[in-house]
């Protein structure tokens, strides 16, 4: 047996993927993470449609690149949230829903036109 893995054996809460060896997330006082919830999780999503429509420079490069199939693939996504939580959300979350898949559906047909 390996050193290693006699200590492990001796301290299994020292083993990996034990909570002491997960990688907590960085604290900062200055910009607290934002509520995770489903209207959170709908604007991150077509936050990524419209960076792949070319609306945001990319953080390394600062040049702002089309992708519309990536966008299509985004839109796709949301398409697909609408269908398998039909029936659960509630009538603001539903409506937004809506709202954003009109508007992304209908700027990716604009975007597609103006190639």
């Amino acid at each position: 047996m390996k050193p290693e893995d006699k200590k492990r054996a001796e301290n299994p809460e020292d083993a990996p993927g034990t909570p002491s060896d997960e990688i907590d997330a960085p604290e900062t006082e200055d910009s607290p993470l934002p509520e995770i919830n489903f209207a959170g999780f709908i604007f991150s999503l077509s936050t990524t449609a419209m960076y792949h429509f070319g609306d945001f420079p990319d953080p390394v490069t600062k040049e702002s690149q089309r992708n519309l199939p990536a966008a299509k693939q985004t839109i796709d996504i949301l398409s697909i949230l609408k269908t398998k939580t039909e029936g659960n959300l509630d009538e603001q979350e539903k409506q937004m829903l809506d709202g954003i898949l009109y508007e992304l559906r209908m700027r990716f047909i604009k975007e597609m036109t103006n190639k």
